[in-house]
């Protein structure tokens, strides 16, 4: 570990002139949802409106400018889960570099399409970003490329900072920032930025509890690394930082906390609803832990946005995931008798309470189930817990048989008696 820190404000000073033309000055946007959940102002910074969709571009153009004439000759390669990608694809074609790209197989599609329409070469390989960074490792000694990392490397963290600067003058009467952190090249550039100038203001990194290597690192006082695992949170899947991201880390940062998936797919369907914002999983991760209550602010409290690269191929299933662990989308099952008119009862008595009937499935197949009683899956929308709960009573209220929100079971009793009822 060295002694002092490798990036001062400074470099982040010098890298926002430099970087001043080729990136957005992206608005930050008050969250009154937030805010009556939190008790505090909550403010966004809205980095998913940024050129290439995130932050990235920031420390990818930062980087570029310090390349020298030769290194530009010799053309530049990057590994990345999809943001850095497209921030150095972007950053080399402007500059009329040569690109190549290393993602991993299972990146967005999105991401990677984005990415070749910048004008880089992708190479898909390996199944986490350790080993596309290998491979990305392997092309520069082999073609001579010059590796431009996503998070550890001085210019890259500079540019990062940049945020950090403007976040100060943009929300002056600011007292905390929630930075989401993966590899740590943002929270501690933007951490350093802040810090430099309003040391009184809390700063605090956000992880995926998945890969929450920073955490672990700010814990133990010293760099750990965790095993690679899924998560919504892709832009952020990094087992862990490097020494020079988590020098700054450790000198600039007041505290790490981590949320899981189920809260990062809540805080993205969350945003959508109630702020328009169209935010991956990764940027959705400061919103994710004030929802959790992972974190709770104490002050004026801006939460950064690190971007908006969703693939679309999944948003549909992110947002059903998420309305589900809300509470809002609820499945039912219920034991009828298999006679006409059962399914007119239920479908009637939802419509009474204003739920939303979204699928309905008959099983008359299932093991056991004898041949005059048929199990009525349900999906339906309510608005929380205690309408689905007045929908139970309102079916209950119908004779209709038992019923259950866990997986079916076998238990007949109820649909039988309706029958046996007339």
């Amino acid at each position: 570990m060295t002694d002092a820190p490798s990036v001062t404000i400074a470099d982040i000073e010098a890298a926002r002139e430099a970087i001043a033309g080729g990136v957005l000055e992206t608005p930050v946007w008050p969250a009154r949802a937030l805010e009556r959940l939190a008790g505090v102002p909550i403010v966004l910074k809205c980095e998913q409106l940024q050129r290439a969709g995130s932050f990235k571009i920031r420390g990818a153009l930062n980087a570029v400018r310090c390349l020298s004439p030769e290194e530009r000759a010799r053309g530049l390669v990057a590994a990345s889960a999809g943001n850095h990608a497209q921030g150095v694809a972007l950053a080399a074609q402007e500059a009329g570099i040569a690109a190549t790209v290393v993602m991993p197989e299972g990146a967005p599609l999105v991401k990677a399409a984005a990415t070749e329409g910048y004008g880089a070469r992708v190479v898909l390989h390996g199944d986490s970003l350790e080993e596309a960074r290998a491979h990305a490792n392997e092309l520069a000694e082999r073609d001579g490329l010059v590796y431009i990392p996503p998070f550890d490397s001085d210019a890259v963290i500079a540019g990062q900072g940049t945020l950090g600067l403007e976040l100060l003058e943009q929300v002056p009467d600011l007292s905390e920032v929630l930075v989401p952190a993966g590899g740590g090249g943002l929270l501690a550039g933007v951490a350093t930025a802040i810090k430099a100038r309003r040391p009184e203001v809390r700063v605090v990194g956000v992880q995926a509890a998945a890969m929450d290597g920073i955490c672990h690192s700010f814990s133990d006082g010293e760099v750990r690394s965790v095993s690679h695992a899924g998560t919504l949170a892709d832009g952020v899947a990094v087992v862990g930082p490097s020494e020079r991201t988590f020098a700054l880390i450790r000198e600039n940062v007041d505290e790490m906390v981590s949320c899981g998936d189920t809260a990062i797919a809540q805080a993205m369907v969350f945003l959508l609803e109630t702020s328009k914002l169209l935010v991956e999983g990764a940027g959705a991760l400061g919103v994710a832990a004030l929802l959790s209550g992972a974190y709770r602010p104490r002050g004026k409290t801006v939460i950064v946005l690190s971007g908006g690269n969703v693939d679309i191929n999944l948003l549909g299933s992110i947002v059903r995931h998420g309305l589900v662990e809300d509470g809002r989308y609820r499945h039912l099952t219920i034991e009828i008798a298999d006679v006409p008119g059962e399914l007119a009862l239920i479908a009637g008595a939802i419509a009474r309470e204003s739920a939303n009937l979204l699928e309905v499935n008959h099983d008359r197949e299932a093991p056991g189930l004898p041949v005059d009683v048929a199990l009525i899956h349900l999906l339906m929308e309510v608005n929380d817990a205690d309408h689905f709960e007045r929908v139970r009573g309102a079916l209950r209220k119908e004779g209709l048989g038992d019923m259950s929100d866990d997986p079916p079971r076998m238990n007949t009793a109820g649909a039988r008696r309706r029958y046996d009822s007339g």
